[in-house]
């Protein structure tokens, strides 16, 4: 029998006075971690295939179980940690890639954390949300350079196609098969009670969602998974996918075992086959090119809808951002290196890429500096994970932002990271029957309309403080931004003062 040199990283403890052997556990637990031993009389758990989803823990009716970290541990080596051990230790086993899911885990700088929002006292005094009126509705798609009017003095007020959003937040791209029917279902429903709108991702539009359409964003990615003229035609918007902050540089693989019968005929590929996503899109090698598929697929749609343009933060991003502005793109979104995914290699996941407030300011300052920054509207994502980060994402230049992983947790992601394997227990990363059905859409939709409603009144309140009554006057503020513990390159980049200033 070959040596296993991984230790489980959980380890499940049971209160044997409390637990009464319901094998409620058993039931829940999809990665067959627990069982009732009939010799033992007790239950017992196999820790090696626990991913701490917490699901046996939420429904156990005694109480009687916890999961906790194990505290087996490697000789203590700042260098060679014991993740890294366990990492090669794996490797060396399968001779395979390292994946997962979700976002970067790792403790480099969270600049939201390190970034204060300011407040008015007296000269410019605070304004009071409950009695004066507050305005967070915002417009995505390109905007005139100028004021027009007509022979008779009115202001000419045709744009190109705009998407009107009532608070700038919108639910990030999840292809159905990454994610569940329920989870799409919660998804499109609260996009469309909120007066805002859900990305389909690149899996397509399943048959049941066109009714959404008015608040929908259709993807087209670089496998065309899904994509025909109907889906162009049903969306509000149209977004061409060239990159995702969880994998810059590469594409997507959603196993076979998540292509059941309805997910391949939404995706138009054979039941049980990968879905593999290739890297570029094989025909855009250019700006021109990209400027091409704009124009394609606005013509395909009448002229009639938003063309998105999404890509990964790097290094370089604000001079790409500026040719996209080039391009005839309305939008360019901009995924930050923490952004959340349903598999992506380990290694590139945690050391590809660069953090979306620093992506975004540069954006934003090149784009000005240019005089072009009208000519597009910048949505970012990448771990937005509260109130204060859409202020704070406002302030340094975005008309909107992406939540992605907020809007899995809203509705009961607890952050195990194994969504590729299926086998989500909460119903949210999983194609199988019997746990999709634990996600109630009834009741995820409510939960995310809520979570929404929440922070909008948060951002009320905030700007209140801040002395300003509307999205447009908080865009680009950066004088209401001051740092903490940031130093003289970052702050520049940032284009923030730091506090005490």
């Amino acid at each position: 029998m070959p040596i296993n040199y991984i230790f489980p990283d959980f380890e499940v403890r049971r209160d044997q006075d409390r637990c009464i052997a319901c094998r409620a556990c058993e039931r829940q637990c999809a990665n067959e971690v627990h069982r009732y031993d009939e010799d033992l009389k007790k239950m017992v758990a196999d820790e090696s295939k626990c991913v701490n989803c917490h699901r046996c823990v939420s429904l156990c009716p005694t109480r009687a179980i916890k999961i906790v970290k194990t505290d087996n541990a490697f000789k203590e080596n700042a260098n060679w940690t014991g993740t890294l051990i366990s990492d090669i230790y794996r490797q060396a086993e399968s001779g395979g890639m390292l994946s997962t899911s979700m976002g970067n885990p790792t403790p480099l700088p969270v600049y939201w954390d390190r970034i204060l929002i300011n407040a008015s006292q007296v000269t410019n005094p605070s304004i009071d949300p409950l009695r004066e009126p507050m305005e967070i509705r915002t417009f995505i798609g390109q905007k005139p350079d100028s004021i027009k009017r007509d022979e008779n003095g009115r202001i000419i007020t045709d744009t190109t196609p705009q998407l009107e959003l009532s608070v700038p937040i919108m639910f990030s791209a999840m292809s159905y098969g990454s994610i569940s029917y329920n989870a799409h279902e919660s998804l499109a429903r609260a996009a469309t009670e909120l007066g805002t709108f859900y990305n389909t991702g690149e899996g397509g539009l399943h048959k049941d969602f066109y009714q959404y359409g008015p608040n929908t964003i259709v993807q087209v990615a670089s496998g065309r998974f899904g994509v025909h003229k109907k889906y162009l035609e049903a969306g509000a918007a149209i977004e061409i996918k060239m990159g995702q902050g969880a994998k810059p540089g590469i594409g997507g693989h959603l196993p076979g075992a998540k292509i059941p019968a309805d997910v391949a005929r939404t995706r138009m590929i054979p039941e049980g086959t990968d879905a593999i996503s290739p890297a570029p899109h094989h025909d855009i090698y250019s700006i021109e090119d990209l400027r091409q598929l704009v124009f394609s697929l606005k013509e395909a749609t009448d002229y009639k809808k938003p063309v998105f343009v999404k890509i990964a933060a790097v290094h370089n991003v604000a001079a790409i951002a500026s040719g996209i502005a080039r391009s005839g793109a309305d939008a360019v979104v901009i995924d930050g290196f923490r952004g959340g995914t349903g598999s992506a290699p380990t290694r590139i996941r945690d050391n590809v890429g660069i953090p979306i407030e620093l992506a975004l300011a540069s954006v934003d300052q090149r784009l000005r500096d240019e005089g072009i920054r009208h000519r597009l509207s910048l949505i970012v994502a990448g771990s937005v994970r509260s109130s204060a980060d859409v202020v704070k994402a406002i302030a340094l230049g975005a008309d909107a932002v992406y939540i992605g992983t907020g809007a899995l947790i809203a509705l009961g992601c607890h952050l195990c990271r194994t969504c590729y394997t299926g086998k989500c227990n909460w119903g949210i990363a999983t194609q199988r029957p019997e746990l999709v059905k634990r996600l109630n859409p009834n009741v995820g939709y409510q939960r995310l309309v809520n979570l929404v409603t929440a922070w909008s009144h948060e951002m009320k309140e905030m700007m209140g403080g801040m002395g300003i009554n509307s999205i447009e006057a908080l865009r680009g503020n950066r004088l209401m931004l001051r740092g903490v513990g940031l130093n003289e390159t970052e702050l520049r980049i940032l284009g923030i003062k730091h506090a005490g200033e």
